[in-house]
């Protein structure tokens, strides 16, 4: 973390800063709506104690449905300028590694003050939407709110019960009508991903690799697949992310928006579909590579993570920029959404913070927090130090594959070239799901190749992983 100029450790101002906080705050100097009474739920990782969001659904009259997704005010205790904000505006992020987990935000925050925690009453800011019965927003508001979450649900259980492979989770059983509630959000989930996908959004599916540990003894990495829970989530948090730029942009206030621009190298993803048997247009079409993506997950299932992961790095990076009144800037290509903001995990990402205290200033009519320059400066840092955050995750998962193969030098295994540039070329093996550097026959290898790699080093302190193509 310090070489990528990530602090891992918060500095003692910030520790007296955390220990004069003696509980969270359930008043605000706005008006606040109490909706403390609704079947408000959270669903996430399993382990996961920094809860940012709740969501809860509605039915309407005609078909439609009001859902509301509640984001936790972290704002409320981290004023702009402490050292609890500077800690969180020099690394910008939370850094998840199989080592350790490296907070933003002082845990007692981020898992107790500010987390939408199971029984307690929090302030939080809501985000209402009405959808009509095909799924299409009809209205949208933004205002603070007090809740209680009624329900801690984990992606996992939550999963298998809505596919139909396992029973209701005890915590939502326990809670009268919140599982045909969770139903409903459900439901409007997928009407919402319908509607992205036909307007272009990317079915994507990487492999994110998950540590698996004997007490201290690293015994595998696991892929951290996708399942219905999780999309659920997804497709209300994007929906929400769209209510809060534009409500926020509404008010003539700059904005932090999370961008991912019309791919460059389109001409080499035309290249990778040839290969693969479809044709692409020339000009970048997300309805037309959706077409592609979704054939090509049926025609080889397994191969499609490494497909995914291929495009993903072809479309090129996300970043943060600002959009300034009666400005336009781009949108987010992967997603097919037009306005979109980070603004649903304050607790784990600072943008999602700044763009809060954007929220505060639109809903109570005040001045912006930020200056232009400074807003500007500050989405640059985001993006840089996103970037470098996830330099120190893709590390720690390197290394933990190097201790997982060192006992393996001179295997052989199927690989996807995901990286060719003058810096090198790389590969990724399936299983297990590990990248590492091919340092031998890559002359005029390119993303999305295929070939049998052999292993021929491993370093785990540095976290290099070797391969000759076979």
């Amino acid at each position: 973390m310090l070489e990528h100029g990530l602090a891992p450790d918060f500095p003692p101002a910030a520790v007296v800063e955390l220990a004069a906080i003696h509980g969270a705050p359930v008043k605000s100097t706005v008006p606040v709506r109490d909706l403390r009474g609704l079947l408000w739920c959270s669903i996430d990782n399993d382990d996961s104690r920094d809860l940012d969001q709740l969501s809860v659904a509605q039915p309407l009259a005609g078909g439609s449905t009001k859902v509301l997704v509640a984001v936790a005010d972290v704002s409320g205790l981290v004023p702009q300028g402490s050292a609890l904000d500077g800690h969180a505006r020099a690394n910008t992020t939370s850094v998840y590694t199989a080592g350790g987990i490296f907070p933003m935000l002082p845990e007692r925050l981020s898992t107790d003050l500010t987390s939408l925690g199971f029984g307690v009453d929090r302030l939080a800011f809501v985000i209402e939407m009405v959808f009509g019965a095909e799924g299409a927003l009809t209205s949208s508001d933004v205002y603070p709110g007090l809740v209680t979450n009624k329900a801690k649900l984990a992606y996992n259980g939550g999963a298998a019960w809505l596919e139909g492979t396992g029973p209701l989770p005890g915590a939502a059983g326990a809670v009268p009508g919140l599982a045909e509630n969770i139903q409903l959000q459900h439901r409007v989930a997928d009407q919402l991903r319908g509607l992205r996908h036909m307007r272009g959004a990317l079915s994507l599916q990487t492999l994110q690799s998950r540590a698996v540990f004997e007490g201290d003894i690293l015994r595998d990495l696991l892929p951290d697949q996708s399942n219905s829970a999780k999309s659920l989530i997804e497709e209300l948090m994007v929906a929400a992310n769209g209510v809060t730029a534009r409500f926020v942009s509404s008010r003539k206030l700059p904005l932090i928006r999370r961008v991912v621009r019309t791919p460059t190298k389109w001409d080499r993803i035309v290249e990778l579909a040839a290969e693969h048997g479809s044709t692409l247009p020339a000009q970048p079409d997300g309805r037309a590579l959706e077409q592609f993506l979704m054939s090509a997950k049926k025609a080889d299932p397994a191969f499609f993570p490494d497909l995914s992961l291929c495009v993903i790095k072809l479309l090129g990076r996300g970043e943060y920029v600002v959009e300034f009144p009666g400005a336009t800037v781009a949108g987010h290509f992967g997603l097919a959404v037009a306005d979109y903001a980070h603004s649903t995990a304050p607790n784990r990402r600072y943008p999602d913070l700044l763009v809060q205290r954007l929220v505060k200033a639109a809903i109570s009519s005040s001045k912006p927090p930020y200056g232009n320059d400074e807003l500007t400066a500050l989405a640059a840092h985001c993006t840089e130090m996103e970037d470098e955050a996830k330099k120190v995750e893709r590390q720690v998962v390197k290394s933990a594959g190097a201790m997982l193969l060192a006992r393996r030098i001179g295997e052989k295994f199927p690989a996807t070239v995901t990286g060719a540039s003058e810096k090198g070329t790389w590969v990724r093996l399936f299983n297990p799901p590990v990248e590492g550097k091919l340092v031998k026959g890559y002359e005029g290898r390119r993303v999305g190749d295929r070939l049998t790699a052999q292993l021929v080093y491993t370093d785990v302190e540095r976290g290099y992983i070797d391969f000759a193509a076979a």
